[in-house]
């Protein structure tokens, strides 16, 4: 990450979505899926965007259970962009097995690799894997210290409740960034936020509906921790992920991005009992100015990325590409987009505001 108050990252960010496409029904394979993401790697690679996440799911509708193998993949034919899970559900993982996983995502991409830690929004992984939801908080706690003691230390003495203890064991192999970076990814939990800040770890917020700008007094709260706990806030770094499409016009995204992403909300929705059916006025009300829907041409995109930084003050932007499965030239070409015209507009206005103050 430079210095320079003009720089920021941007990337795509991706849950591996497999859901029946919505004009035609049909369901991608999730083997054709996978191969697609590591094509998407390279090609953000190619056009100069800065990181690319992939968030762990368990279910049918998703295939990136294993976020490190498929960005393992894509690291030895790419040269520059950081590969990030987004998230690693930390609750129901073993964190040896975590870091020792992304420490070799590491040595492959010669220092590109990070691990994005939450509690899991989506919770498939905890029976899978034989872990009680009553223990929710409590177990990314626990796994928390641990992840972070065995990326400070390769030797490792560590007791917690839910895992066997570990006595002066080495974990291996290390990783080739000293530290491995170790992002927070929150939803809007002040108790993330403050955690966070105290450790002096980056944070990621997930901003997929309402004004972005009501997460600024979390952002506050994030800094105030920092400050608090003596770290540099001038060193924090933020990053937000939210739901977006480009294409060359803002027509064709909004047209393009719609159906997928109304049929995946009103599944989730379902799912979790919101009681209201995701509509194309809920949609258009979210791609306005203010909305946290990055819908359009290149330059609105821009636009929006400007006035989230103007308001947040991030450092790394996620474009979440895509909600629902759409045809793969299209999501190439809103990469392509991405990095080629939206990430070099943000940077020039990012530099001319610089040179004014």
């Amino acid at each position: 990450m430079s210095d320079q108050a003009s720089r920021i990252e941007i990337g795509i960010s991706t849950f591996l979505e497999t859901t029946p496409d919505p004009a035609t029904g049909a369901v991608i394979s999730q083997a054709a899926r996978l191969r697609n993401a590591v094509e998407e790697i390279v090609l953000a690679d190619q056009v100069g965007l800065d990181v690319y996440g992939i968030g762990e799911h368990h279910r049918p509708d998703y295939a990136g259970t294993a976020p490190a193998v498929v960005l393992a993949a894509a690291a030895a034919m790419t040269k520059q962009i950081r590969l990030t899970s987004a998230v690693t559900v930390l609750s129901s993982d073993d964190p040896v097995r975590v870091y020792q996983q992304f420490s070799t995502l590491d040595g492959i991409s010669s220092g590109r690799a990070e691990i994005m830690a939450g509690r899991g929004s989506f919770i498939e992984s905890f029976p899978l894997f034989g872990y009680d939801l009553q223990d929710y908080d409590e177990l990314f706690e626990e796994k928390l210290e641990l992840l972070l003691a065995i990326r400070a230390s390769e030797k490792v003495t560590w007791r917690g409740g839910h895992r066997p203890a570990i006595r002066d064991l080495g974990v291996y192999p290390r990783s080739v960034q000293d530290p491995l970076p170790v992002w927070i990814a929150s939803g809007g939990n002040p108790e993330s936020a403050v955690r966070a800040g105290m450790l002096g770890l980056p944070i990621a917020f997930a901003i997929i509906g309402g004004m972005p700008e009501s997460f600024a007094p979390l952002v506050d709260l994030y800094k105030r921790a920092a400050v608090q706990a003596g770290h540099n806030p001038s060193k924090l770094q933020i990053a937000t992920h939210s739901h977006g499409f480009v294409a060359d016009t803002t027509e064709q995204a909004a047209e393009s991005f719609f159906a997928p992403t109304a049929a995946q909300m009103n599944v989730i929705g379902r799912e979790r009992g919101w009681g209201q059916h995701y509509t194309r006025s809920t949609f258009d009300a979210a791609r306005s100015l203010r909305g946290a829907l990055y819908v359009g041409d290149p330059e609105y995109v821009a636009e929006k990325i400007l006035l989230l930084r103007k308001n947040l003050g991030i450092t790394r932007f996620f474009l979440h590409v895509n909600v629902g499965t759409m045809p793969h030239r299209e999501v190439l070409h809103a990469i392509e987009l991405l990095g080629t015209k939206v990430a070099p507009i943000v940077r020039k206005e990012l530099a001319r505001l610089e040179a004014k103050e």
